[in-house]
Order: C-alpha cells, then structure tokens, then sequence
C-alpha cells in the first residue's frame, strides 16, 4: 500500500468513525429530550402484529427504554459501526437500512406481545455481518475486522436465545439473522483492499550481483540459463 492510499485509507477509518459517533449521539440527544421534556415514547416503538405500530418498525431502534439501556448499546454502536462502515463503504449502504428494517419487520411479526425498543437488533445485524462477511471474503482486511469484533462482541451470540423478560432476546435474533443473509448477499460489492508491496517484490534477477543468483526453488541449484552454470563433476 503506497503513503496515498494509507492515507486514504486513514480517512475513510476516520468517516467511519465520525458516523458511527454522530448516530449514537443522535441517540443520546433523543433519551435526553425523552426525559428533560417528560415525553413517553415507547408508543412509538414495536407491538407485534398491531397495525398502529407498524410504524415501530422505523422509530424502534431510535427509542431506548432507560440511560442503562442506551448506556449498553453505546459502545457496541461505536465499535461495529466503525468496523462495518469502513471495511464495507458499499455494502454499509445497503446492509444498515435492511439490517434496521428486516429485524424490525420480524419482531413485528413473530415476537411476543409486549413493547420492543432499542438498538439492540441493529448492532446484533452489525456484528453478525462483520464476522460472517469476513469468514466469506477471506481477504486480509476482513479476517482481521472478524476476529476483532467476534473477540469483542462475540457473546452477542448467546443474546439471540430467550433470557430475561424484559430483553426482547426476538429483536437480537432477527438483527442477528439479518446481518448473516446480508453477508451472504453482499459479500462481493466491496473491492478486496490493494496487497501491500515490499520494496524488494519484483526484483528481477540481473539485479543480483554475478555469481550470487537465487537459487531454484525446486532444485536447489542456480538457474540454469546464463553464464554462472556450471558442469557438474561426478565423483
């Protein structure tokens, strides 16, 4: 990778970053508001198979139900948005709306009758993307944005089961489910990142000093082509 391109590459870390960071105050901004104003949004929010909150579907992930809840979801919301924003450009732009829709869409067809709030599905879509895109892409960049986020988060996996009442467990699921069938579909829309190259890749062999070539691979002798070759004395 040439100084351009880690530069670029720099910059696209820190857009991703900026993002990340700007929805998850965008958040705050709306808990804060929620509680200095005395508002209660949670009809705003999923109620599965009711048709007057279908429209939970888009306000959900934007509704926390305490500053603890919120609190949870912060750094998750960092760290796997940075991840799949910069290691995905392209793809980010399809995945976060489908992943924020489609779980959305099956808590409110399949979960249990009770209020469902929180961003808890989108980072649970986050997080599955990630890992799963890089065990499908297999570049260097991906196995390394899988295996942070799976060493960081990856005891989300044990949010998808039924826990506790008051955790919409349906949520993480359909998230969860999301960002893996987004993987599969997306795998190819994001450019594998440029190889890095080394100073010494592509020297030919007339750089060698005379007498000093590399020797063959599979042979273990000179190249034989060129004046260094020499009969072989059998004894």
């Amino acid at each position: 990778m040439t100084v351009h391109g880690e530069h670029a590459d720099n910059v696209r870390f820190r857009q991703a970053f900026l993002i990340a960071a700007a929805f998850t105050a965008l958040l705050w901004l709306i808990r804060l508001a929620e509680s200095l104003l005395g508002l209660d949004l949670m009809r705003a929010s999923i109620y599965p198979r009711n048709l007057q909150s279908v429209t939970g579907i888009l306000f959900a992930p934007l509704l926390h139900g305490s500053v603890s809840h919120l609190f949870a979801n912060t750094a998750p919301l960092l760290v796997l948005g940075t991840a799949l924003i910069y290691g995905y450009p392209r793809a980010s732009r399809i995945a976060i709306p489908l992943i924020w829709l489609l779980s959305g869409l099956g808590v409110w067809l399949f979960a249990r009758a009770s209020w469902h709030l929180g961003a808890s599905g989108l980072t649970f879509g986050m997080m599955f993307f990630v890992f799963s895109i890089g065990a499908l892409r297999w570049d260097r960049r991906a196995i390394a944005l899988s295996m942070i986020v799976f060493l960081l988060y990856g005891g989300m996996v044990w949010g998808v089961f039924p826990s506790a009442p008051g955790i919409s467990w349906e949520y993480h699921l359909f998230g969860a489910l999301s960002g893996v069938l987004l993987a599969i579909l997306l795998r190819r829309l994001d450019p594998p990142p440029p190889e890095k190259k080394y100073s010494w890749e592509g020297e030919d062999q007339e750089d060698w000093p005379p007498g000093n070539a590399p020797l063959d691979g599979n042979s273990g002798h000179k190249p034989a082509s060129g004046a260094d070759v020499r009969p072989i004395r059998r004894l």
